[in-house]
């Protein structure tokens, strides 16, 4: 049997790199996107305006790309950057033109820069305007690339990993545990989507979900986020929010969810799709 394809963006690392592997597990081949293209590379990833920090993260396409193959998949390393929509464009042309469509489109990815933990009237717009590029027009501008050969073959998984920011209040200030305005307002427009896609598209097969993944330790929180008030010590593994993807996308009872956001630690431990895992407080 010919193995599924999925295009999943910001697998570099953390929750993106989880997706794949899971799926590469899970049998899908893999269109994997993200800047970082080899280990070391360095940009901008402080999430305040006050301060610069452009060290190293862990992590790459390449490496990602190494351990799916290791699982059987076909992988397609196709980097783009959230801020530049003519490399969207290529990535998405590219994996077109290779496979024809995917079956699953996983958008992952959100800006990473300054205003992620500012207040608001420490925030200058266009920095709000990058936020709202990356998390919420970059997955607009992907589904109309993957959307039309999915209708035309009769369906396909759309699926946004959403935030708890996009839909409710922070519980304190930002850098004290809280969260700023743009990555609340991009997150909640991003979050738009699924609903809508359900309904204009669902009696076509598409099914669209977005996914909140709950606090997750990837290699980007545990480098940077101490200093904003967050202990990631107890936080779930990237795992967790992979196989929430691979279930919803392989699994017809997923469809009496289409449109809708569902807790991925919740549903893991529901289902018990990571065996003897469950988070330290199911309270999310």
């Amino acid at each position: 049997m010919a193995r599924k394809k999925a295009f999943v963006t910001g697998a570099s690392r953390g929750i993106g790199k989880g997706i794949a592997l899971s799926l590469a597990k899970g049998g899908y081949d893999l269109a994997i996107t993200a800047r970082t293209v080899n280990e070391g590379e360095e940009r901008e990833h402080s999430s305040t305006v006050k301060k610069s920090d452009t060290s190293a993260l862990p992590g790459s396409l390449n490496s990602t790309a190494e351990l799916a193959r290791a699982e059987g998949a076909e992988v397609m390393v196709v980097p783009a950057d959230l801020m530049d929509r003519a490399s969207l464009g290529a990535a998405a042309t590219t994996v077109l033109e290779r496979w024809g469509g995917v079956d699953l489109v996983v958008h992952n990815a959100r800006f990473i820069g300054p205003g992620h933990m500012d207040l608001v009237l420490e925030t200058p717009v266009d920095i709000l305007e990058k936020h709202v590029q990356g998390n919420a027009l970059s997955p607009f501008l992907l589904n109309h690339y993957f959307l039309p050969p999915m209708l035309e073959k009769g369906g396909g998984t759309v699926i946004y990993i959403t935030s708890s920011a996009a839909y409710q209040a922070p519980p304190k200030r930002a850098g004290e545990g809280g969260w700023g305005l743009c990555y609340s307002m991009s997150k909640a427009a991003g979050h738009s989507i699924a609903g809508l896609l359900a309904v204009e598209h669902g009696d076509q097969g598409i099914r669209s979900f977005n996914v909140q993944p709950g606090p997750v330790k990837t290699e980007r929180l545990l480098q940077d986020m101490a200093g904003f008030g967050f202990d990631a010590d107890n936080w779930a593994p990237p795992e967790v929010i992979g196989e929430v993807c691979l279930w919803l996308a392989e699994n017809s009872e997923a469809d009496k969810f289409n449109g809708q956001c569902l807790q991925g630690q919740e549903l893991c431990v529901e289902l018990d799709l990571v065996p003897g895992w469950k988070p330290a407080d199911i309270k999310m």
